[in-house]
């Protein structure tokens, strides 16, 4: 399970060195991740094994509808396969680092089984949505169950 968020920097190449913690996990899933954009503004990093059904659900909608059409063609056309290298770095193509703003530094956030990649002050931003959903009742309903 992939969680916390780490600052991380990019190399010169726009390569991101997983932290060895998660280098192990990752090995076991399959060495190939899947690196693509989201419309939230960040990028995420999947273990192929936990892309290819999300893929293959985006895959079934229908395109007729222009919203759906063009939420399929930005997280299906933008997803790059990516291997990280013997010392557990990845590449995130320079296309992908233009879409989400990333700098040199950028925050790595695990999301269970996937992880987000976002720049240092879209990564606050975030916070401060979440800061303010946590004042709000029925943000907080779906919650149920669950303790925070």
């Amino acid at each position: 399970m992939f969680q916390g968020a780490d600052t991380l920097s990019l190399d010169a190449k726009g390569r991101l060195a997983v932290p060895a913690r998660y280098r192990p996990e990752l090995a076991q899933d399959s060495a190939r991740l899947v690196v693509n954009y989201h419309p939230h503004g960040c990028l995420k990093i999947y273990p192929e094994p936990v892309w290819q059904p999300i893929a293959d659900k985006l895959s079934k909608i229908a395109t007729m509808n222009p919203a759906t059409a063009a939420v399929r063609r930005v997280i299906l056309g933008t997803a790059s396969v990516q291997e990280a290298d013997s010392t557990g770095r990845l590449l995130l193509p320079p296309a992908l680092r233009s879409l989400a703003k990333l700098d040199k530094q950028v925050m790595l956030v695990g999301m269970g089984d996937h992880f987000e990649i976002w720049s240092e002050d879209s990564w606050a931003k975030q916070n401060e949505l979440a800061l303010a959903a946590l004042q709000d009742p029925e943000a907080l309903a779906s919650f149920e169950g669950i303790v925070l």
